[in-house]
C-alpha cells in the first residue's frame, strides 16, 4: 500500500512539474496587440531577452533584467523590474500618491496586480498590498 501511494504522489509530482515546463519561446510579434503597445510605449530602449508563452500568460524578459507578464488578452500582470523602477505612467495614481506620501523617496521595483488587488515592492524591501479598491491591506518590512 505504501508503495502505491508512493507512486500516486510521485506521478502527481510529475504532472504538476511538466506542466510548469511547458513555457514555449515565441517572438515579440506574436504577443497580443496590446501587450505590444505597452512595451513599445514604456519599455522602447529595452531589448527583449526571451519571450515565452504558457497556458495562462506571456513573459518577457529583457537583457537588462526586467520581466513583464501579461495574461492571454494582453493586460498586464506583473512588472518585476529588479533594480530599476515601474514606469510612473503604468502605476495606479492611488497607488503612487500613498507611496509617495508614505514612503517619500521609494522608488517602485514591483508592480503585481492580481485578483484580490496590488502588491508592490520598494526599493527599501517594503512589501505593500492594497486591495482592488486601493486600500492598504499590508504592509511586510
Amino acid at each position: 500500500m505504501k508503495k502505491l501511494l508512493f507512486v500516486l504522489a510521485a506521478m502527481v509530482a510529475f504532472c504538476f512539474s511538466a506542466k510548469a515546463d511547458h513555457d514555449q519561446v515565441i517572438t515579440f510579434n506574436q504577443l497580443p496587440q496590446q501587450a505590444q503597445t505597452l512595451l513599445k510605449k514604456h519599455f522602447a530602449e529595452k531589448v527583449p531577452l526571451i519571450v515565452t508563452m504558457d497556458w495562462d500568460d506571456y513573459t518577457v524578459v529583457y537583457e537588462s533584467g526586467e520581466k513583464v507578464e501579461f495574461d492571454k488578452q494582453g493586460n498586464w500582470k506583473e512588472f518585476n523590474c529588479k533594480t530599476s523602477k515601474v514606469p510612473t505612467a503604468l502605476i495606479p495614481e492611488q497607488i503612487k500618491a500613498h507611496v509617495h506620501a508614505t514612503f517619500p523617496g521609494t522608488i517602485i521595483l514591483k508592480l503585481d496586480r492580481n485578483l484580490r488587488g496590488y502588491e508592490v515592492k520598494l526599493n527599501n524591501g517594503i512589501e505593500i498590498e492594497y486591495s482592488r479598491t486601493f486600500q492598504v491591506v499590508d504592509i511586510d518590512d
